[in-house]
């Protein structure tokens, strides 16, 4: 049977056994299976390509960055925070929404997990914006949102990912993705201000009230010092990072600000486990999908085909790829995304002569555009759920939200120059710049 046919038939038995509410991991599998029966593939090799998916060191700073969350929400130390995120911003019109993005941009610089985000805001501010007035479906929109930063800021499992699949610098991602986070970020806060609902402004905080709150938040705050500053020094690996940050939060954290926690410890570590063991399943029967595409040449007939409309433009190749990516993405999530496309992605990159770190943010904000697109949208599905709305409620809400992440995606794809500018002062290596043979500096490529 011809690959065409057969890529036809893997393609529409994975999206068939996923419309029928078969799990994504096996309905990838399924998809996998086919392919290879009908192809000259054994069984054997697939098994091998679904343990070579899990084989990878920098995939292990994955369960550290989601137990660094499940530790600072269950010992309730997020409390803290959103104190110094209330104080800070609670006085802008839009009250507890504003405090909603700025809270998501100190969590995410610590969990790195969109779906972390989202169930720690929905516990520790959806309660409050409710007794405050604010409709139910705006809630779940901003909270979804909001979330989707984590998939951008330092330290994102996303990127992790990308990095780890890609052969692609992670502290690269990390440093290139704050710029595109930021812009969601202040975008969120300007709609909340001139678009949203006023909510309860609060009295302006004084200069004092702020510094105790910081003062309070000051030692889990430490938390993306250790992270970021451990990974771009060279002193850790993101993985070694993550073990750093745990340790951090156990000895020093949890004992000055509730001590009472440390009998659940064990209870958080089997907690991160097992919602570790979801995305690592995907991850396996992704990259066993991802590898049959390859092989039957998947992604050379869909490079051709972009090529084909793009030329060598770098911007329009970058165009078309979020135009797949966003389809895709309504489906499926980011990791198994990434890993399934990456072979079309690597093909791209070098046909329009992209750098490998803006590709890749350019990529990974469009999948956390997909995080709160339907049918699928994650984070918005699981914010409703938390919320107690219907996802066709907070997704009508969500649609002018969408706005922002356009226009960050568009200015990530036509300023590489200021998405990579931090990468290129921090890591010059992560972005393809060499030092300068004859003196000091480096010389990096347009």
């Amino acid at each position: 049977m011809s690959a065409p046919i057969v890529l036809v038939l893997m393609s529409s038995s994975f999206l068939l056994f996923g419309y029928l509410g078969v799990p994504v991991p096996f309905s990838l599998m399924a998809g996998v299976f086919i392919g290879a029966l009908l192809s000259d593939v054994s069984l054997a090799a697939i098994i091998q390509k679904i343990f070579d998916g899990v084989d990878s060191e920098a995939l292990l700073a994955i369960p550290f960055f989601l137990l660094v969350g499940e530790l600072m929400s269950s010992a309730n130390v997020v409390v803290r925070i959103a104190n110094l995120s209330v104080s800070l911003v609670g006085h802008i019109r839009g009250g507890l929404s504003q405090v909603v993005v700025v809270f998501s941009m100190f969590f995410s610089e610590m969990s790195g997990s969109t779906t972390a985000d989202v169930a720690v805001m929905s516990r520790a501010l959806g309660g409050p914006m409710k007794r405050e007035g604010y409709e139910p479906a705006f809630i779940a929109a901003i909270i979804a949102s909001a979330s989707t930063i984590a998939a951008l800021v330092p330290p994102s499992i996303t990127a992790v990912v990308y990095g780890a699949v890609g052969n692609v610098s992670i502290a690269g991602l990390f440093m290139a993705g704050v710029v595109p986070g930021l812009m969601i970020g202040f975008g969120l806060m300007i709609y909340c201000y001139f678009f949203g609902p006023s909510g309860l402004r609060k009295p302006r905080a004084p200069l004092r009230q702020v510094a105790f709150a910081a003062g309070d938040a000051a030692l889990p705050m430490m938390i993306p010092v250790i992270l970021l500053g451990g990974i771009l020094t060279g002193w850790f690996t993101p993985t070694e990072a993550g073990v750093v940050a745990v340790a951090y939060i156990i000895i020093v954290v949890i004992p000055a600000l509730n001590r009472g926690h440390l009998k659940r410890i064990p209870y958080d570590f089997c907690l991160a486990g097992l919602i570790f063991s979801l995305p690592l399943i995907t991850i396996g029967a992704a990259n066993a999908f991802g590898w049959m595409l390859a092989y039957l040449r998947g992604a050379i007939y869909i490079a051709d085909w972009i090529t084909a409309i793009a030329g060598n433009d770098p911007h329009l190749i970058m165009l078309l790829m979020v135009l797949l990516f966003t389809v895709v993405g309504d489906f499926i999530e980011p990791v198994p995304t990434i890993i399934i496309f990456m072979p079309l992605v690597n093909a791209l990159t070098q046909a329009g002569d992209i750098n490998g770190v803006h590709m890749g943010v350019v990529l990974i904000a469009t999948l956390a555009f997909g995080l709160i697109t339907p049918p699928y949208g994650l984070v918005l599905l699981m914010a409703s759920k938390f919320v107690g709305i219907s996802f066709a409620k907070a997704l009508r809400a969500a649609l002018p939200i969408y706005v922002v992440f356009l226009v960050t995606i568009c200015f990530t794809i036509y300023f590489p120059k200021v998405v990579l500018w931090l990468p290129k002062q921090v890591i010059p290596e992560s972005v393809g710049c060499f030092k300068a043979p004859g003196g000091p500096g480096y010389i990096c490529p347009n």
